[in-house]
């Protein structure tokens, strides 16, 4: 075979591979193809996975996901009804159910994503504005009682709701559902991510809460300086209440021995009363006279009978 032949061969094998890839195309177990030729769409969607054919050149492929999508909102300041501005950051999950329609009206996800963020935004807003804050912060009327109190002052009395934020969510993905049934998309879940006050009233907020925990401390303060007091109170009673004891049992101690000593003097006098004179007489002595004392008393003073004429 000369070498003019083995050209013209590889040439027209490399022209048949060429032909082939521009004629087939591979669809994945998570996509879905809209076929168009000089722009417009040409047949139905393609679901099925799989090795599939199309016309070379003059037909273009158009891969969407079949899997849910996210969509992501910016947080946008909002006024409730009770006219309160806040930030609501919200998310949601949707995807392509006719993908021929989708391709049609939006084009690509670019553009879904686009006008979603004008329906999901416009229907928050309207959600937000028609509803108190307090609607848009609880979910249900639970009770509080599993919180521990200390007094009744301290209960909390939830104000009652009439929606609550999840059927507020609710409301906002069926009203959203319903404006892009049209577009061959479907939105599946919405949630309120995260609700916040604005700067302005987000200060006045945590100024309240302030108050309200220096309210509460100042009342336990308060009692605990009561109980201070009382504890104080008992411990001087109890004090005084041992000290009257102890005073009482060191009278009757001391009337005892009182009692005892004068008995000892009595019996000791009833033997011998000059004795007991002459002891009595030693210790007047001893209470009267020191190194310090002068006194002047006469020859005759019973003081100094016994000095004078000692036994």
């Amino acid at each position: 075979m000369n070498q003019p032949t083995l050209i013209v061969k590889a040439g027209i094998g490399l022209l048949a591979l060429f032909l082939w890839s521009a004629s087939t195309y591979l669809v994945g177990e998570t996509e879905q193809v809209i076929i168009t030729q000089f722009g417009e769409p040409k047949g139905s969607p393609v679901n099925t996975p799989g090795l599939h054919f199309k016309l070379p050149f003059i037909q273009t492929t158009n891969f969407f996901e079949k899997r849910f999508i996210e969509w992501a909102g910016s947080p946008n300041q909002m006024p409730t009804k009770d006219k309160r501005f806040i930030w609501v950051d919200m998310y949601a999950r949707w995807r392509i159910t006719d993908p021929l329609k989708f391709f049609q009206r939006l084009r690509d996800e670019r553009g879904a994503q686009s006008r979603l963020d004008d329906i999901l935004d416009g229907e928050t807003r309207n959600a937000v504005a028609s509803y108190d804050l307090i609607e848009l912060v609880r979910s249900s009327n639970r009770p509080v009682d599993s919180v521990p109190i200390e007094s009744e002052e301290d209960r909390i009395v939830l104000e009652q709701i009439s929606k609550g934020r999840r059927a507020i969510a609710t409301s906002i993905l069926e009203a959203a559902q319903a404006r892009t049934a049209d577009l061959g998309i479907e939105i599946l879940d919405i949630r309120l991510k995260r609700i916040n006050y604005v700067d302005e009233v987000q200060q006045d907020v945590f100024a309240r809460m302030i108050a309200e925990r220096q309210r509460i401390a100042e009342r336990f303060r308060s009692e605990g300086q009561g109980e201070a007091a009382r504890i104080q109170g008992e411990r001087q009673r109890d004090l005084q209440r041992i000290q009257s004891e102890a005073y009482r049992s060191a009278q009757e101690l001391r009337g005892r021995a009182d009692a005892e000593a004068t008995a000892i003097y009595a019996e000791a006098y009833g033997r011998d009363a000059e004795f007991y004179a002459f002891v009595k007489s030693l210790e007047t002595y001893e209470r009267v006279v020191d190194t310090k004392t002068f006194f002047v008393v006469g020859t005759d003073s019973d003081l100094l009978k016994y000095l004078r004429a000692p036994r």
